[in-house]
């Protein structure tokens, strides 16, 4: 399987084709013309959009929105708050419509009117139908041009097991009454026929991830299982009716677990001589060329060829950003060029092992069909080894002078209601308005040679030599679980992990382990009967030596340069980096974290580590105030010694921040951890034992709250009290801190955050797919055992009952066991007691509102399935107070400004998100929502270091910013140096010699 012929050996063959299907597009090229009044409204606002890059992003944020607005005053509203902007700048038709002063003027309906219309208009442009009546009377029609067909089913992204299986059965349904339809279709060679063999009429494209709704590469084997069921259905009754199957790719992430679901169910005896279903390769991905080669060599090994549809890829815009966001990787090229190039080499590759597939060129851009067709017709491919492939309503012109040729084609037709299809949509209008898109160009009438020109990487952008972040700190990357190599190391570090379980842990004072005469038994809470580790609680005469030892050692770390402490931080991360499989599998085990969010938390604490560790360098520097005769420096010196008391919710990230935030600026520190999580911070502090932190700077006191950290916060040396944890706790360390002990000279400083009521807010506008799956992940997610979970979403009353029940199913889809299967989306709470206390409140919430649902849970272990109240009043217990577990609370309120004020009228203020598609809800939003961290058409969990610096106020905690630029202040003093430097009428003159 190589390349039989070097590529340049098509050139001129390819030339020639590409001309003469130019030619046949180019008739009639006035898209891009003066806009004449005869232009239709859909063509006038894609010509409008091609034309102002600002309008392009408002016009199509609108054409997003369109949908979900149910009335003319909506749309009317909606389309002068995107498109009235000063920064877009608008085309005088365009213009006038906008100035309207009232949305239920009569000028504002006409333009509601007229634009959602035209948007209409355009989406059936490529949109094959709304049902599948219209469908067949456009595949008939495009029959009758001599076009094959595939019929994508618009609305498959899906989120509960529900629409999985609905998914299923209208394809099923689909799939029938095509069939039934074609009985009366008569028979076109060009297109049902080749090499003697009949080719299926009727083809349906599918994505996997619509088959399952928790489709999740690390959860590869549960996902394969699943979604091979419906699979298995889809394919043999597609046999029976004699219709091809089609399965398309989607992101990157999914990539790798798609193919090796579909290789291993394609080589069963019952699917193995099956050639009427296809695969998709995107030539945009950079290891797409390999897949390709892995695919034919695979094919040769079943015997019997499938159809590869080679595309471009549609995803482009969305996988850049989450790369780097994530700090991964591109896995797409950067330029099109690249792209381009790719594509041509894949389809050499797939046409020059044209006995082993089928091969479908997707595209249309003429130079890259016209290179497939000159392979093709070089290498006399068999005609049924090789078609062309464009997508509904982008490839009219082309398809038919590809037909003229005598090849054959097939059209790709999305079909389904307008609310689903618009992210469909909005992708193929990114695609027809981007400056790169061949589409375009040629309506641009740019020069043929340049239209024809074989992809010229020497103009490609370089590839960027690691991810950046505009925030001037780079992030640790979580762990890419689509990579199978990633989910092996992963289950190999549970089962190393296992055999150490059950050791003991001792305190650190004074850099020796010190025995106690008390221990604790840490349990998971997944499987109480088994003991992760036994840890020594300190008495309070060993927190006296820990004190002792503190303070003995300030002086020395004081006068520690600010670039040697930061290089202990810097190798404590390292070191993380290397552990992070094992660290993470102690999480998943002591504190019943879910195995993707264990991952996350050491990304969190490592970025700790790195982002303090360039903050205290920058405060280091100062500040100089220089003025003629005079230097006046702002210098930072450390408190003294800092407690640390950690939660057990956040047992690696929190306390891991906290305590190197006080060891970085100089002060000494002792880490006292939830006892549920003590092995875990017993973890953490051998890794700054092996970092370099010198004796008795940092000590591991673990002991009972009520003693040994009572007695630190009270100590006349603490200087610092550094506490997450409960609103309760953390008030009585606020009153204790503020008495004046004997002998204390100083004023003890209160770091503290003590979790949320948190709010998310769900408009009329929302896209509810996005409201839905964030709610869930955000409530439900580490089971709401974070200060930031959302315990509250606030709904408004015309999207209200279609929220609860698409929130309702797609809580019953999630997965509730325990921690460390790769399926578990919901895990144990922390322990008994906190079992406990959730099942009164969801006892109490039962005498308050309605039970919309309540989820049974594995009983052996401290499991609580997910509970969700509606109807809920704003001012009963569980929409009030903090129940930290799986417990949600939904409120109906009458329109936004009712939202707001019930989001804000809780004592807490730490996080609160909105759904919403509409600029004045989203600018009210920031300016009026009481939170310290608001997230918007997004979850509200996971705030990620220096990136959304994390903390809130009022009864949330004292305002401080964990990961932010303010937060190594609380760990320090600053001083103010002024000298004299004028000596007898002269001073020194900066630069003299």
């Amino acid at each position: 399987m190589v390349l039989q012929v070097h590529a340049s050996t098509y050139e001129a063959k390819t030339q020639a084709i590409a001309q003469q299907l130019l030619s046949a597009t180019q008739e009639n090229r006035s898209f891009l013309g003066s806009l004449r009044d005869q232009m239709r409204w859909d063509d006038k606002l894609l010509a409008w959009a091609m034309s102002n890059p600002g309008l392009r992003v408002q016009l199509f944020r609108f054409i997003d929105t369109l949908p979900a607005l149910q009335h003319k005053s909506e749309i009317a509203a909606h389309l002068q708050e995107y498109l009235g902007e000063e920064s877009v700048e608008l085309p005088s038709a365009l213009k006038a419509m906008l100035n309207f002063a009232h949305p239920d003027s009569m000028p504002g309906q006409v333009a509601a009117t007229t634009v959602s219309t035209a948007v209409e208009t355009l989406a059936h442009k490529y949109i094959s139908g709304e049902n599948i009546k219209q469908v067949i009377k456009t595949v008939e029609r495009l029959r009758k041009e001599k076009t094959a067909f595939t019929i994508d089913l618009l609305g498959e992204a899906v989120i509960t097991e529900g629409e999985a299986q609905s998914y299923l059965e209208r394809y099923l349904d689909l799939m029938q009454q095509l069939v039934e339809a074609s009985q009366s279709w008569a028979v076109i060679p060009a297109i049902d026929e080749a090499d003697g063999e009949n080719i299926p009429k009727v083809q349906v494209s599918v994505k996997l991830t619509a088959f399952y709704s928790q489709f999740d590469p690390l959860d590869a084997q549960g996902s394969e299982e699943k979604v091979s069921d419906r699979i298995r259905i889809l394919l043999r009754r597609a046999q029976d009716l004699g219709a091809s199957v089609h399965f398309d790719m989607e992101q990157y992430a999914y990539k790798d677990l798609t193919l090796n679901i579909l290789q291993k169910l394609l080589m069963e005896d019952e699917f193995r001589q099956r050639t009427d279903v296809g695969v998709t390769i995107q030539a945009y991905l950079r290891d797409s060329e390999e897949d390709a080669k892995n695919l034919i060599s695979w094919l040769q090994r079943r015997g019997y060829p499938l159809t590869v549809r080679l595309v471009k890829g549609a995803y482009w815009d969305q996988e850049t950003i989450k790369a780097e966001q994530k700090h991964w990787p591109q896995p797409v090229y950067n330029d099109k060029a690249a792209t381009d190039a790719n594509f041509e080499t894949i389809t050499q590759l797939l046409l020059e092992n044209h006995q082993y597939v089928y091969a479908a060129i997707g595209s249309h851009n003429v130079r890259s069909q016209a290179r497939a067709i000159a392979i093709a017709e070089a290498l006399n491919v068999p005609r049924r080894h090789f078609e062309m492939q464009v997508l509904y309503g982008m490839g009219d012109k082309l398809a038919k002078a590809l037909v003229a040729r005598g090849h054959r084609v097939r059209v790709y037709c999305p079909y389904g209601e307008l609310l689903p299809g618009m992210a469909y949509l909005i992708r193929r209008l990114l695609e027809n308005t981007a400056n790169s898109s061949f589409l375009r160009q040629n309506l641009e009438n740019r020069p043929v040679e340049e239209l024809l020109a074989p992809p010229n990487l020497a103009l490609s952008q370089p590839d960027p030599q690691k991810p950046s972040d505009k925030t001037g700190f780079l992030g640790a990357a979580d762990t890419d679980y689509a990579e199978e190599k990633a989910t092996k190391k992963s289950a190999e570090a549970l089962a190393v992990v296992r055999q150490q379980l059950g050791r003991t842990y001792l305190p650190l004072v004074n850099g020796e382990y010190v025995n106690t005469i008390e221990f604790v038994d840490s349990l998971n809470p997944s499987d109480f009967g088994e003991v992760v580790g036994k840890v020594g609680l300190m008495s309070v005469e060993q927190g006296e030596q820990a004190m002792e030892a503190a303070k003995a050692a300030f002086p020395g770390w004081k006068k520690t340069p600010v670039k040697q402490r930061a290089g202990v931080l810097r190798k404590a991360a390292n070191l993380m980096e290397e552990r992070r499989c094992e660290l993470a599998a102690w999480m998943v085990l002591e504190v019943g974290k879910p195995v993707k969010e264990a991952d996350a938390e050491v990304s969190e604490a490592i970025d700790f580590c790195r982002y303090y560790a360039q903050e205290m360098e920058r405060l280091d520097e100062g500040v100089n105030y220089d003025v003629a005769g005079e230097t006046n420096r702002y210098l930072y010196q450390p408190r003294g010694i800092a407690v640390v008391i950690s939660p057990w919710n956040f047992p690696l990230a929190i306390a891991c921040g906290m305590t190197v935030a006080a060891l970085v600026a100089g002060n000494c520190a002792l880490l006292k951890p939830a006892e549920p999580s003590s092995v875990i911070t017993a973890k953490l502090t051998e890794i700054l034992v092996e970092a370099g932190i010198p004796k008795g700077v940092f000590q591991y006191v673990p002991g009972k709250g009520s003693r040994v950290g009572a007695y630190l916060v009270n100590h006349a040396d603490t200087h610092i009290i550094a506490f997450t944890g409960s609103q309760e706790v953390g008030c009585r360390i606020y009153a204790e801190a503020a008495a004046l002990k004997p002998g204390q000279k100083h004023m003890k400083r209160v770091i503290a955050e003590m979790g949320g009521k948190n709010a998310i807010i769900v408009d009329e506008s929302a896209d509810l797919d996005q409201a839905v799956v964030g709610v869930v992940q955000s409530a439900f997610g580490y089971s709401g055992q974070k200060c930031s979970a959302c315990s509250r979403v606030i709904v408004l009353q015309p999207i209200y009952d279609t929220f609860v029940r698409r929130l309702v199913e797609a809580t019953k889809s999630l997965n509730i066991g325990p921690a460390e299967l790769p399926s578990t989306q919901v895990g144990p709470v922390i322990d008994a007691k906190a079992r406990d206390r959730i099942l009164e409140y969801i006892k109490q919430g039962k005498a308050e509102a309605k039970v919309a649902l309540e989820l049974t849970a594995p009983e052996h272990g401290y499991y609580i399935g997910p509970v969700i109240f509606s109807e809920v009043a704003p001012d009963t217990t569980i929409a009030q107070q903090e129940i930290f577990g799986p417990v949600l609370a939904v409120i109906k309120v009458k329109d936004f400004p009712e939202a707001l004020a019930v989001a804000n009228n809780t004592s807490y203020a730490l996080t609160g998100g909105l759904y919403s598609r509409t600029p004045s809800h989203i600018q009210q939003a920031q300016t009026d929502f009481e939170v310290g961290n608001l997230y918007i058409n997004r979850n509200i969990t996971g705030a990620i270091v220096a990136r959304q610096p994390f903390g809130g106020f009022k009864l949330s905690g004292v305002g401080s910013k964990a990961g932010g630029p303010d937060y190594l202040l609380q760990f320090l003093e600053p001083r103010t140096v002024t000298e004299n430097i004028q000596r007898q009428g002269f001073a020194p003159i900066e630069g003299a010699e």
